[in-house]
């Protein structure tokens, strides 16, 4: 009697797995969802999940925003100097080299002039992923220019903020110094009785709240954007507390009188059509 049989085996042959292609899918920082990259940018990259405002940049922002075809941009033959010849891991010029290459933008602001349903606004962006749309010379010059430009021409000035950067330390005082010059030139166009509209979105931090995109007639802000001088986990770590729940986002600084209105991006173009129909008429 045998006990124990040779064990069959069956050959089992695996199918070569098929590559997957890379780039169509984008996990949401809000949920963990995971996006299918043309729902998410029909969709004005929102999470269609839990409602998460994806970073976007300038280019975006116009598409979303103004006319088609009706933004003309000012001031883009300015470029950035490397006057303090700053020295680190990475030169202040290569960092600016590989902004340029990533974003396809010559500096971390676009201004210009375009229109919302045919009102005519002078404009001004600031884009994240340049060096964290930080305020060097160039930026805080376009701003300046911008503002004057409306101030000359008696148009309103909407400004939207993405920089999570502040003040630009390659730059040292020369960054600094922009903060006091927008904000000057912020005044004289207030002088004017005319409307500025400031739209803050995910991040705006450090010397560009501190300065132009918290002088706005109205301040509006996208839900959810961290809005700031300095970032939650440094003051945490300064003070040795525990900051409040949402600390720092739009909800909490509309609660608190920084903030008058959140919109959602949606409803944006719409929201800030009306602002110029009811407020800049009034000027």
């Amino acid at each position: 009697m045998v006990l124990f049989r040779k064990p069959k085996y069956i050959k089992v042959t695996l199918s070569k797995k098929k590559d997957i292609p890379g780039g169509l899918w984008t996990k949401c920082s809000g949920c963990g969802e995971i996006i299918y990259n043309k729902k998410l940018e029909e969709n004005l990259r929102i999470c269609p999940k839990c409602d998460f405002h994806f970073i976007i940049g300038i280019e975006k922002r116009i598409e979303y925003l103004l006319d088609k075809g009706t933004f003309e941009e000012y001031y883009d033959n300015l470029e950035t100097v490397d006057i303090l010849k700053f020295k680190g891991p990475k030169s202040y010029a290569s960092k600016i080299k590989d902004a340029q290459k990533l974003t396809g933008l010559n500096e971390a602001a676009v201004v210009g002039i375009g229109r919302i349903n045919k009102k005519k606004v002078a404009f001004g962006f600031t884009d994240s992923r340049f060096i964290m749309g930080s305020m060097g010379s160039v930026v805080g010059e376009k701003i300046t220019r911008i503002t004057e430009l409306a101030t000359e021409k008696k148009l309103p000035l909407i400004i939207v903020s993405g920089s999570g950067g502040g003040a630009r330390m390659y730059e040292g005082v020369f960054s600094l110094m922009q903060m006091a010059k927008t904000s000057a030139a912020l005044a004289r166009h207030s002088e004017k009785n005319l409307l500025y509209i400031s739209v803050v979105t995910n991040p705006t931090m450090g010397g560009v709240l501190a300065s132009f995109s918290s002088l706005g007639d109205v301040i509006v802000a996208e839900p959810k954007a961290l809005i700031g001088f300095t970032g939650p986990r440094v003051i945490e770590q300064t003070i040795r507390q525990k900051l409040p729940e949402g600390f720092q986002r739009s909800e909490f600084l509309q609660e608190h009188g920084l903030v008058d209105m959140i919109v959602h991006r949606k409803n944006l173009r719409e929201s800030l059509y009306n602002l110029l129909d009811y407020l800049a008429n009034k000027a």
